[in-house]
């Protein structure tokens, strides 16, 4: 445990006691100093308090941080595009088929994994040493996420999230000729009733909507579209296109039979924007399309 005090300022009178913390420590978040609180390791003149005790001046505030646990995950060297790197958070341009989170079947092969080995500057997120990974994207979908290095980005880029200030933008290939230049698919999304494994449209989910605009037309039986999540729900674009009758080429989960083989849904996201959540600048980034969607991409439009 590391030790820690400071004597409250006029100027801090009545101020929350959690809130003041934030603000006199700077690299730890809300959530994490609450954790604080609930291990009683914040004293006020010598005693326990709770979180939202206002600060008298010249209270003598003592507390104690804990050292960060690392994660009960193998570090393993697998190779990963880093696309951006600074001290508080990475843009990772992940590659279809690899997974973000380990679990059962995927242990030390994933993203986490990858990361543990490459980034020896992680602290901790919720008192463990691990990467913070903001939003995911699905085994066999390829493109942008970003990771936070320590709590402070990642609740941060998480609040973004939560109000709709990341951007994040898909580029997809799907069965069928889409009459529409543009569109929107307002539907909310769940577990499947019929199948727990899978994602449905149903009136018990929640809120999700996928912007479409058609990039290419091809030959009348597939289009290229471009996808922007307005909202982050689980297989989303794959749900919703699903839904409005044109899934995904290649999707194993919610395409058509008969499709074309591209090792998983053709599916990738390719722009990714934010606000640094320590430097408060705008970030922007953009991934070309990785080789194995262009090939098929372009076979389908020498091939039919």
């Amino acid at each position: 445990m590391s030790e820690f005090s400071y004597v409250v300022k006029t100027s801090d009178q009545g101020t929350r006691i959690d809130k003041l913390l934030v603000d006199i420590t700077e690299d730890y978040s809300r959530s994490q100093i609450k954790t604080w609180f609930d291990k009683n390791l914040v004293l006020v003149n010598g005693k326990t308090v709770k979180q939202n005790y206002k600060c008298q001046t010249e209270d003598q505030i003592e507390w104690q941080v804990p050292e960060v646990e690392p994660l009960d995950v193998v570090a393993k060297d697998i190779p990963i595009d880093i696309v951006y790197e600074d001290e508080d958070i990475l843009v990772i341009n992940k590659k279809s088929g690899m997974v973000v989170h380990p679990a059962a079947g995927h242990q030390e092969d994933t993203l986490v994994n990858a990361l543990l080995f490459h980034c020896d500057d992680l602290s901790g997120i919720n008192g463990v040493k691990r990467p913070g990974i903001v939003h995911r994207i699905d085994k066999d979908t390829s493109g942008l996420l970003v990771v936070a290095k320590h709590d402070v980005a990642h609740e941060r880029l998480a609040e973004q999230l939560k109000e709709k200030k990341i951007k994040r933008a898909y580029k997809a290939i799907v069965h069928g000729d889409i009459p529409h230049e543009y569109g929107s698919i307002d539907a909310p999304i769940g577990r499947s009733e019929k199948n727990r494994q899978l994602m449905d449209v149903t009136e018990k989910g929640k809120d999700a909507v996928t912007h479409f605009e058609v990039i290419e037309r091809l030959h009348g039986k597939f289009t290229f579209v471009k996808c922007v999540l307005e909202t982050g729900r689980t297989h989303q674009i794959r749900v919703h296109m699903k839904y409005i009758g044109y899934p995904l080429v290649g999707d194993p989960k919610y395409g058509q039979r008969k499709t074309i083989d591209v090792d998983g849904q053709a599916l990738h996201a390719y722009h990714l924007s934010f606000e640094h959540p320590v430097k408060q600048e705008q970030m922007e980034f953009e991934a070309p399309l990785p080789d194995k969607f262009a090939k098929v991409l372009e076979n389908i439009r020498k091939s039919y």
